[in-house]
């Protein structure tokens, strides 16, 4: 009988004295489980996204809520391949998303939007009230699958939030809701926000990913982009109500396949059609920067292939 898997995503905000320790024990409980994923923890908690099979995940979620720290949680779960990601990666770090803010960072224990249910958005798109969604996602995980109407402020990188937040100030005293995968850069985004001055901030509870699953289709267009080997997930995909608002970035047709810009340091995630791909020797890049850059790359190794020729012929 094939087995079911099943993914994990989940995090909590708590203080966590012995970081290392809970490395540990985490990494031993997923071996032994044979899960795999990418877990980080911080002295302000837990982040984590894991895969195995789903009798065994169940059995990972009742050992973490055994411990007082990490009851509450809500483990949102979604279909595996067995292969969403391919290693097994636990590491403590000194935040488990990285605003770093420093001394000024935000403890979302003391610091935070109020909660905002998916049911309770789903009726307020259904009002006639005034309200911004924000995307506090990075420009690649936006490009594919964004609320109707969002304000994206061009994050590249979830640590911009601070230099973009003079393009937001005319949100200051409105009805302001962040938005992200999961919940967790929105437990500190909508903090910095109310930080900074923001008066009517919330979030949305459990993120994304628990709206799409409640209402698919509805007002959350195009796909989910997730960490891991899936990529892209969506709810009723088949459906006629999706829509795809994905664009490729040499000829902007609708597309939601994703390559890597092909400088290697950089690997950041674009869509392209494979008849661009195609057209590009599947080299696509990101910016002139980048592809002037491989080319540097290339003509350092063409010399020195020319070179070792010579000394080879003579």
């Amino acid at each position: 009988m094939e087995k079911e898997f099943q993914i994990l995503l989940y995090y909590k905000y708590v203080h966590i004295e012995n970081p290392e320790e809970v490395m540990t024990w985490q990494r031993q409980m997923c071996q032994e489980l044979g899960m795999t994923g990418r877990i980080i923890i911080a002295p302000e908690g837990i982040n984590a996204t894991a895969e195995g099979t789903t009798e065994n995940t169940e059995t990972y979620i009742r050992r973490v809520q055994e411990d007082n720290r990490f009851s509450g949680i809500n483990f949102k779960r979604s279909f595996g391949t067995g292969n969403a990601f391919p290693k097994l990666s636990v590491k403590v770090r000194s935040e488990i998303v990285g605003l770093k803010l420093g001394d000024k960072d935000i403890n979302p224990n003391e610091v935070t939007g109020k909660h905002l249910s998916a049911e309770e958005l789903h009726k307020w798109f259904e009002s006639d009230q005034e309200f911004y969604i924000v995307d506090m996602r990075n420009d690649y995980e936006h490009a594919s699958g964004h609320f109707v109407n969002s304000i994206f402020p061009k994050l590249t990188n979830f640590r911009d939030l601070p230099d973009v937040l003079p393009d937001l100030i005319h949100l200051k005293d409105k009805k302001v809701l962040t938005v992200c995968t999961g919940g967790v850069r929105c437990e500190k985004a909508s903090g910095f926000l109310v930080a900074n001055g923001f008066s009517d901030v919330y979030q949305l509870k459990d993120g994304i990913v628990s709206y799409m699953e409640r209402y698919p289709n509805q007002h959350f267009l195009g796909k989910l982009y997730v960490f891991d080997n899936r990529i892209l997930m969506g709810f009723n995909t088949d459906s006629s109500e999706h829509i795809i608002v994905g664009r490729c970035v040499k000829c902007s047709k609708s597309e939601e396949t994703y390559t890597n810009c092909a400088y290697s340091p950089c690997h950041l995630q674009l869509i392209c059609c494979d008849d661009c791909l195609a057209a590009h020797d599947c080299a696509i890049y990101c910016s002139e920067k980048c592809e002037h850059a491989q080319e540097a790359i290339s003509d350092i190794s063409l010399i020195h292939t020319l070179k070792q020729a010579a000394i080879v012929t003579f």
